[in-house]
């Protein structure tokens, strides 16, 4: 219990990952796999109805893929979500792609979200009783802008219920600053222990209630 009240800042998760990786042999793919089911389960509890529509809006990297993999355990729970994709699926790659190539095969539609179509989007996602915000992780640098400013935009003005995966998208993990803009959350599910950020400037006003999970990932 006592991890639970540690906070670290973005390069120290990053470090973490690393060390899991090159230290112990935990593959990055066992860490999203473990992220992603937690994810899904939280996600379960905040719906009593497995007919509510819940979106999923994911970024090309790594938080992307805990999305993806989330998409699949809430199929396996009977809940039929509907995935966003921030860019091309060309453009996903590692074990990001590895969980997007599972959800292409399991027939689930993967919408490739660019500004051009977002007007489109914007009408399916306002319509959802809950999002998960998977764009951006605590490996952001610099202000959000693209696509990704349009969906964060996109997230905030609707009333569904909204989780962020690791840390909202456009919060710095480390000094809590808005990077131009940032998901404001009602519950985040954070990975290993709080971020930094979370507890200071923008942190607490983005993250809403904070839940850390284990991943199997040693601090």
């Amino acid at each position: 219990m006592a991890k639970r009240k540690v906070a670290i800042t973005a390069s120290q998760a990053k470090g973490l990952d690393l060390k899991a990786q090159k230290d112990f042999g935990v593959p990055t793919l066992l860490l999203m796999e473990n992220a992603g089911r937690a994810v899904s389960e939280e996600a379960l509890k905040s719906i009593k109805d497995k007919k509510i529509s819940v979106s999923i809006i994911c970024g090309r990297g790594n938080n992307g893929g805990d999305g993806f993999c989330a998409a699949r355990h809430l199929l396996v729970a009977g809940v039929k979500p509907h995935v966003f994709l921030a860019g091309k699926i060309a453009d996903v790659k590692n074990e990001a792609r590895v969980n997007l190539d599972i959800l292409i095969r399991l027939k689930q539609k993967i919408f490739e979200v660019n500004e051009r179509n977002l007007r489109l989007i914007k009408r399916k996602v306002l319509k959802r009783g809950l999002i998960i915000d998977a764009l951006l992780g605590v490996g952001l640098r610099g202000e959000v802008s693209g696509v990704y400013r349009d969906l964060i935009a996109l997230i905030n003005s609707s009333s569904a219920q909204i989780i962020s995966v690791d840390i909202p998208s456009g919060l710095d993990a480390t000094s809590g600053k808005v990077l131009g803009c940032c998901v404001k959350a009602h519950k985040t599910i954070t990975f290993v222990a709080k971020k930094k950020g979370m507890l200071k400037a923008g942190g607490p006003k983005h993250c809403g209630k904070v839940k850390v999970v284990d991943i199997g990932l040693p601090l």
